[in-house]
């Protein structure tokens, strides 16, 4: 566990992070993950709402960000603040996720939707 100033950063076990990855607490990343390059997850952003001062001297807030075990995350994907990925997840490469990814799911795109989730009924992965 690290704190980068805003929030804790929670790295789980057998966990692989990728080459130039940017995390920016609090994040919360689980067990059998893997980061592919040049992910970006951020749990803060810049308060901007007093139109008399500079974005730069309002502050932060920040909102967890939740990477559920046995998840892919593909290269150059963005998460944003407070966004929960769920178990056995794939993040399709360059997806920007805007909102939650239910576990079992496949996601793609800027914003991030998930066009397949896996039937743990008939087994199968199908299309949304």
């Amino acid at each position: 566990t690290v704190n980068n100033g805003v929030g804790p950063v929670i790295i789980g076990d057998r966990t692989r992070i990728g080459l130039g990855n940017t995390l920016i607490g609090p994040v919360t990343i689980g067990n059998d993950i893997r980061l592919a390059q040049n992910v970006v997850l951020s749990g803060l952003n810049h308060n901007y709402t007093d139109i008399n001062l500079p974005i730069h001297a309002q502050g932060v807030s920040t909102a967890p960000i939740v990477i559920e075990d046995e998840t892919w995350i593909g290269a150059n994907v963005v998460v944003l603040a407070g966004v929960t990925i769920g178990k056995h997840c794939i993040v399709a490469a360059g997806s920007v996720v805007t909102k939650d990814v239910p576990p079992y799911s496949v996601a793609v795109g800027n914003p991030a939707r998930v066009l397949k989730k896996y039937n743990l009924e008939s087994k199968i992965w199908e299309k949304v």
